[in-house]
């Protein structure tokens, strides 16, 4: 079984003028309108058998997908779905939000973007928006490292704020996104201390020696078993995403530890909904 824990419905209307302001000249194209058809194209081309999906918001940037998008879009599509929502907590009216998406029965929030909504995720006005998660049983996915937009701020995004997140509510489930690059060393330090935070590999292939050296330094710590396996889709295909994923078990760098195939095909197959506590959407059809 081949789940994809981090695909992306966000349209070009709901990026404003923050994609084409910052990410297009770092990513050199405008970002794609994806369909529920060419959506269901791609989870079947490369055998996902169930995705995630959510969009993205960052209020101060211009940036929102609404819950009742997310919710439309994912009732079209033929690939079972988990649906998170799209919730910047600086947002006064957030738990109104999270409401309605618990409502919709999504089962999470992402990708929550600190670096680009602006805001602290240690501040402690933020404690109740993570009760609510926590209490609902809905999992965190968050954005944790780089943006190509000049206006984020890097502080926001460094995967040991996870650790004090972690701390003060053991219960909630939380994904680093990106396993948190390019400071994967951290994020690995950070699963490791806590039972409930777990990472996703996506974009891990982009820069394959860091990809390399991640893989490497988790397996060396012992946490392998809180990676799932991402896409990033659209940014990538998820047969691409697993071609390349796949293709770090092939570098070598002398005699020098390497990535075990074993590693990168059990996070490839590993049952993250089960991990995260999500019912398969499959079962209730």
């Amino acid at each position: 079984m081949v789940i994809d824990i981090h695909t992306h419905n966000i349209q070009p209307e709901h990026w404003g003028d923050e994609h084409k302001k910052n990410w297009e000249p770092a990513y050199g194209a405008p970002y794609p309108k994806i369909t529920p058809e060419m959506f269901d194209g791609a989870m079947k081309n490369a055998g996902i058998e169930v995705a995630v999906v959510f969009g993205m918001s960052a209020s101060r940037a211009g940036v929102h997908t609404p819950n009742s998008f997310v919710a439309d879009y994912c009732a079209q599509l033929s690939t079972p779905t988990v649906a998170f929502a799209a919730v910047d907590p600086l947002d006064s009216d957030w738990r109104e939000q999270l409401e309605e998406a618990h409502e919709l029965g999504f089962k999470g929030v992402g990708e929550i973007y600190p670096v680009l909504a602006l805001f602290d995720p240690l501040d402690p006005v933020f404690d109740d928006f993570y009760r609510f998660l926590s209490s609902h049983g809905m999992v965190l996915l968050w954005h944790m490292g780089a943006t190509p937009s000049p206006q984020g701020r890097l502080s926001l995004s460094q995967p040991l704020l996870v650790d004090e997140v972690a701390r003060r509510h053991p219960d909630l489930k939380q994904v680093i996104a990106h396993m948190g690059h390019p400071w994967q060393r951290d994020a690995n330090i950070v699963l490791r201390k806590h039972a409930n935070v777990y990472a996703d590999v996506s974009a891990l292939w982009h820069r394959p020696m860091d990809g390399f050296l991640a893989l490497v330094n988790a397996q060396e710590w012992g946490v392998t078993d809180k990676l799932l396996f991402g896409s990033d889709y659209p940014l990538w295909e998820p047969v691409v995403a697993l071609e390349r994923f796949r293709s770090l078990a092939n570098l070598r760098a002398g005699n020098l530890p390497y990535v075990l195939e074993e590693t990168v095909e059990t996070i490839i197959n590993r049952d993250a909904l089960s991990l995260l506590g999500i019912p398969d959407p499959r079962s209730a059809k």
